[in-house]
């Protein structure tokens, strides 16, 4: 079976559930939006959110898509930089406990965190401290965390490294292997618009963009923003929300619809559905049925705080995910 690598900045998730959108403004940041912050930031953020409750998990785009990808069964490393620290500690542990191999590099920086701040509609608009994990540098990929994987998936955060995410499309391709990107934040692709092509477009085999990502990384909404970036790879996902996705594949269009469910924090949504999507790749399903096992995770996720579920979801999700094979 397909062993997963995946490789994105490794943080840690401190979550804060907001009564209503006064404190986005007060920090100006637009709801939504990924915010890369610093130091002193981060004590602005406590400060503006400590009358809240909150809790931490081990997050990252791509670590969240790895985990779920091995609570499905499947065998997975990740890839990334920690500090020296409780938090890089907590998170290497968070993959150990999953059976997810931790290909970390350590640095004597603080580990990096994403304060995600969870509106009541459930959306929800990141803060994030790259720490060491931004310190993941070009030199320190090397082919070989590559052998025995066939598929590399991997974040858009890391095109605030141009120089690191080439090397790494470079080297998985020259192994051979299949390359999955998910987009990230819609302000992530306009800031890095002309880099992205050229990445999707000679590198790129899968790539999954939520509404707001397609249509920065193409000018185009809904199912014209779908053919365009069709135009750059074989197989294309756009996620819609509670309207569910639509994948291409060639000429091959489907729509899938979202499953019903209470939302209560957005968090790792899609993430949690290119888990699904992978899975159903690497067991030779139809592109619809990815899709359906995607959108199952998404929607299971965001009704919990965080892009983390108990053992017993997941035991309920691998049930009904073998009765949708069958």
């Amino acid at each position: 079976m397909s062993k997963v690598i995946g490789m994105g900045n490794a943080l840690v998730d401190i979550l804060t559930r907001l009564q209503d959108d006064t404190i986005l403004s007060d920090l100006n940041y637009p709801k939504g939006s990924m915010q890369l912050v610093d130091v002193k930031e981060v004590g602005n953020v406590l400060l503006a959110t400590r009358d809240f409750p909150r809790n931490q998990a081990s997050g990252g785009s791509a670590a969240n898509t790895i985990h779920g990808l091995a609570n499905l069964g499947i065998e997975t490393a990740f890839f990334g930089k920690v500090g020296k620290d409780e938090w890089g500690e907590f998170f290497r542990s968070d993959l150990e406990n999953r059976n997810i191999k931790p290909l970390l590099l350590e640095s004597p920086s603080e580990s990096g965190r994403a304060f995600a701040l969870i509106s009541p509609d459930s959306e929800r608009t990141f803060a994030t401290f790259l720490g060491a994990a931004v310190e993941l540098a070009h030199h320190e990929v090397h082919e070989d965390i590559f052998n025995g994987y066939s598929i590399l998936h991997i974040e858009g955060y890391l095109v605030q490294n141009r120089e690191l995410i080439r090397h790494a499309l470079q080297l998985a391709k020259s192994k051979g292997l299949t390359v999955s990107l998910d987009l990230a934040s819609f302000n992530v692709v306009e800031d890095n618009l002309d880099f992205l092509h050229e990445m999707v477009e000679n590198y790129v085999d899968i790539l999954f963009a939520n509404e707001e990502e397609a249509k920065a990384f193409t000018g185009l909404e809904d199912e014209k923003a779908l053919h365009k970036i069709s135009d750059y790879c074989d197989l294309t996902i756009l996620k819609l929300g509670k309207k569910g996705s639509m994948i291409k594949r060639h000429d091959e269009v489907v729509q899938v619809s979202a499953i019903e469910v209470e939302s209560l924090d957005t968090t790792g949504a899609g993430d949690l559905y290119a888990s699904g999507f992978l899975f159903g790749m690497i067991h030779g399903l139809s592109i619809e049925k990815c899709g359906q096992i995607g959108s199952l995770l998404a929607g299971k996720v965001i009704e919990v705080i965080g892009p983390k579920m108990d053992d017993e979801t997941w035991d309920t999700i691998n049930k009904q995910v073998k009765a949708m094979m069958n």
